[in-house]
């Protein structure tokens, strides 16, 4: 009898952390920075504990899905002088390519559902009728201006669009006796 019970308790156990796991997994997701669109705050390769969310708040880091950049007629500037012969040999990363359906990028709330439209700031919000952002809505920017493509270019970012909230930075650690290597660091807001 304390055989079966015991064996019931553990298939009862494995079952609620598979169910915490799985919950877990659809309440969050691990981002990795792949720009300079961030910096100085988040570099190349970092990564972030992103917590799935419907809202977001002026401040936080966030993810969202946003349609993919335009394509322009040409070759990049630095790409421009090579020779056809030499194009060739560039291989086609088509891990690269843009998703059909957007692009994560990983960008900064500067004003959310009823904030003020920043219009002297984002060319893109200039001719909106709006005089605040509406709901469910949310302007970003790349903390590198200058390096990021944001609300600037294409507007409001809808709440379809709003992937989740970066909650910690993933920092990796050579001191840990952990198998993955990496431990949890809050970084204050």
């Amino acid at each position: 009898m304390r055989g079966q019970r015991a064996v019931l308790a553990g298939v009862f156990a494995t079952g609620v952390g598979a169910l915490a796991l799985w919950g877990t997994h659809r309440r969050y997701l691990v981002a990795t920075v792949d720009g300079p669109s961030m910096e100085p705050t988040l570099h190349r390769g970092d990564r972030l504990l992103v917590r799935r969310a419907a809202r977001a708040r002026a401040g936080q880091i966030v993810v969202v899905r946003v349609p993919n950049p335009p394509l322009f007629d040409g070759l990049p500037p630095e790409l421009a002088e090579l020779t056809p012969d030499a194009l060739a040999t560039i291989p086609e990363r088509l891990d690269l390519a843009p998703a059909p359906t957007g692009r994560l990028m990983i960008k900064r709330a500067v004003a959310v559902a009823g904030d003020r439209v920043p219009r002297e700031r984002f060319p893109a919000l200039r001719a909106v009728p709006e005089h605040v952002v509406p709901p469910g809505a949310l302007v970003v920017l790349g903390d590198n201006p200058g390096a990021s493509w944001d609300s600037r270019a294409y507007g409001f970012v809808h709440g379809h669009q709003l992937v989740g909230v970066a909650v910690r930075r993933i920092v990796p650690t050579r001191d840990t006796t952990s198998s993955s290597g990496e431990r949890l660091v809050r970084k204050a807001p």
